[in-house]
């Protein structure tokens, strides 16, 4: 009970101290996700350099959970490298898998560090979505971003 309380103190601390909030210049993609179960939405903007996060910025409005959630990947994703970031937010889904299980946490507290906070969450699935729309907005914005720095040409010759 007392690591649910520690938790719970994370979770509050990200919600009203938001760590990367407001939209910055430069960009290379924005994205903007919603949750249709509760209402939550976020604008996120990511900045690359190379294959690196340089910057991730955002404005949004929803329950403590989904901007606290934000936050926290804010710290986890900054500097490093997309891979990095994106396999981050996979470790992120399997606590949000968990259940609750305590024995996950503890595999993935090096790795998530603030955001092993949200164990909690994945005993209610109707708050897991809050806690994983920022996740699904960094992959969408980091495909865009990618896509972007990296086009393709164009499929099929001319006429």
């Amino acid at each position: 009970m007392q690591l649910e309380s520690m938790y719970q103190e994370i979770i509050l601390d990200h919600y009203k101290n938001p760590h990367g909030r407001g939209l910055r210049e430069p960009f290379d993609a924005e994205v903007h996700h919603v949750n249709p179960t509760c209402g939550d939405e976020v604008t996120l903007r990511l900045k690359v350099d190379g294959d690196t996060i340089a910057d991730v910025s955002y404005e949004g409005m929803g329950c403590s959970i989904s901007q606290a959630s934000v936050s926290a990947m804010y710290d986890l994703v900054v500097g490093r490298t997309v891979p990095q970031a994106l396999e981050t937010g996979e470790h992120f889904m399997t606590l949000m898998q968990a259940k609750g299980d305590p024995s996950v946490a503890e595999k993935l507290e090096d790795e998530l560090e603030d955001a092993v906070a949200f164990a909690g969450v994945s005993k209610y699935p109707a708050r897991i979505k809050c806690a994983l729309m920022s996740w699904m907005a960094l992959k969408d914005a980091s495909a865009r971003a990618l896509s972007a720095a990296h086009p393709t040409a164009p499929a099929g010759g001319t006429n």
